[in-house]
């Protein structure tokens, strides 16, 4: 199933009009949606491949390198409930955007940290949450800041995985210290 920016669930009208989505990208997919799955205010996350040059990208060729996509959430959230800006906040305290083409032990240009914007607002806000987080690190920010291309849905599998696989090695060594991270700073707006 495809999904696109401007269109980011197969239902539009399952979403309402009050909603916004973000599409972004910070290493493995399965951490980020891990994380934004426990903020209030987060409606639906949906794992996935943006930013490539083949038509229909698969995890296995994803993961090799060779089609360009990065893995990306597309995070549709309530910004009443929840502000954009802490949104994007919790994308920069939750991976580390300094580092180009790398999250840990994930390499390669998949696991790029970028933004995918679907309008001049959304890429304003990107670029005013760069700025802002700036300080937070010692070295230059090189998150990507790109209009949105097509966004291809994962694979069932890769969907909610944290929750469905807690006690697997990666899960418990790559993303619960993710979700340690999002307790300590952003403990208000978590409903676990």
């Amino acid at each position: 199933m495809t999904r696109t920016a401007e269109n980011p669930t197969t239902e539009p009208a399952a979403i309402p009009q009050a909603t916004r989505t973000f599409i972004l990208a910070g290493g493995c997919f399965w951490c980020l949606d891990a994380v934004y799955r426990k903020i209030r205010g987060v409606t639906d996350v949906v794992s996935g491949y943006i930013g490539g040059h083949t038509p229909d990208p698969a995890y296995r060729e994803v993961c090799a390198g060779t089609t360009g996509h990065a893995e990306a959430v597309a995070v549709t959230f309530d910004p009443v409930a929840v502000p954009e800006d802490v949104v994007l906040d919790i994308f920069f305290a939750t991976h580390d955007p300094t580092t180009p083409n790398r999250q840990g032990y994930d390499v390669g240009t998949q696991y790029r940290s970028a933004m995918f914007y679907v309008d001049g607002e959304q890429e304003q806000l990107f670029r005013t949450a760069i700025e802002r987080n700036q300080d937070n690190w010692s070295a230059p920010i090189v998150t990507e800041v790109t209009r949105a291309p097509r966004f291809h849905e994962a694979e069932e599998v890769h969907q909610d995985f944290y929750a469905r696989n807690p006690w697997e090695g990666y899960c418990q060594v790559i993303i619960n210290p993710k979700l340690a991270k999002a307790r300590k700073y952003y403990s208000q707006w978590l409903v676990d």
